[in-house]
């Protein structure tokens, strides 16, 4: 009798500026675990945070030659990558940055998981919300993604704010072929009060709120009971704008589900396998608290947003 062939391994990672507290590595190995998988996920940081396309080039050509299947891609380098695409999905494609790429016989695929992740978290948690002006924080390649997530929820007016002028004007771009009006606001503090007066909700794509720049983007004075807020920042899970939110008595989302929801996407698409999302929802609850109950949050300064996450 011959024996029955080895089951295949799995090997993928992460680029990425300030990545070594990521938990996306262990939602997707402990989901490999759950289905019998050998699945290895790598870390490949960019030390200095310099979106450099020759380095880029270097570590994706690597990867390919090292037999990955696969890699995720994070700040700063969502919309740096898109050049170096084989084939890129048309959601990525129309946005213009991606945070998933499968390898396949030295080619190279970009999708970007973002878009579904927090289209799902905001149907999870937000689906009765009024959706008629939502205010978006950050115009990065999350940001971007956010915003075509926006647009396939019927949203029927988006207010961007970005301190970078030319990147909220490319993501007003992104979106000429959708039906939803773009409006862009500077970040100062007046035009910021003036766009959440008018807003139903604010969704909060930029990295303020993250441990390296702690804060809130929105002023606690500028929120009020009848809003709501969403922030795709995950960590710490329970951010300063979300404490904000909490106490000024509106309905709140946090970047749990949408952290979840992105990674067994990305997982589905790189190994052809179909995730648990209940079961990896469990793990990212288990691995957030453990990390609480060693390191308690601390809240700062309101901060105007930087960059994308």
């Amino acid at each position: 009798m011959t024996a029955a062939a080895a089951p295949r391994s799995w090997l993928t990672g992460l680029i990425g500026h300030g990545i070594a507290t990521s938990l996306t590595p262990e939602l997707h190995e402990r989901e490999a675990a759950r289905q019998g998988m050998r699945y290895v996920y790598k870390l490949i940081e960019l030390p200095d945070g310099v979106v450099d396309n020759g380095r880029l080039e270097r570590h994706l050509t690597g990867a390919i030659e090292l037999g990955f299947d696969g890699l995720n891609i994070t700040h700063p380098v969502k919309h740096a990558v898109v050049p170096f695409m084989d084939e890129l999905a048309p959601t990525a494609k129309s946005i213009g940055a991606l945070n998933t790429v499968l390898i396949r016989d030295g080619r190279t695929f970009g999708h970007n998981t973002d878009v579904t992740g927090f289209r799902q978290a905001f149907i999870d948690g937000l689906q009765n919300v009024d959706r008629e002006r939502v205010l978006l924080l950050g115009a990065g390649g999350a940001g971007t993604a956010v915003a075509h997530a926006l647009a396939d929820l019927d949203v029927a007016e988006l207010v961007v704010s970005d301190p970078d002028v030319a990147r909220a004007a490319a993501l007003a771009r992104s979106l000429d072929d959708r039906s939803i009006e773009v409006e862009l606001v500077s970040s100062t503090r007046g035009d910021l009060q003036a766009a959440v007066s008018r807003s139903s909700g604010v969704v909060n794509a930029s990295p303020v709120g993250m441990a390296a720049h702690p804060g809130s983007p929105v002023p606690a004075e500028f929120l009020r009971s009848d809003l709501w807020v969403a922030d795709i920042v995950y960590r710490p899970l329970h951010t300063a704008l979300l404490a904000t939110a909490r106490a000024a008595g509106c309905i709140e989302l946090s970047g749990a589900r949408m952290a979840v929801y992105q990674a067994a996407d990305a997982f589905e698409l790189i190994t052809g396998r179909e995730a648990d999302r209940a079961a990896m929802l469990h793990d990212f609850d288990e691995l957030a608290a453990a990390e609480e109950s060693m390191a308690p949050v601390t809240y700062n300064q309101t901060v105007p947003p930087k960059e994308e996450r």
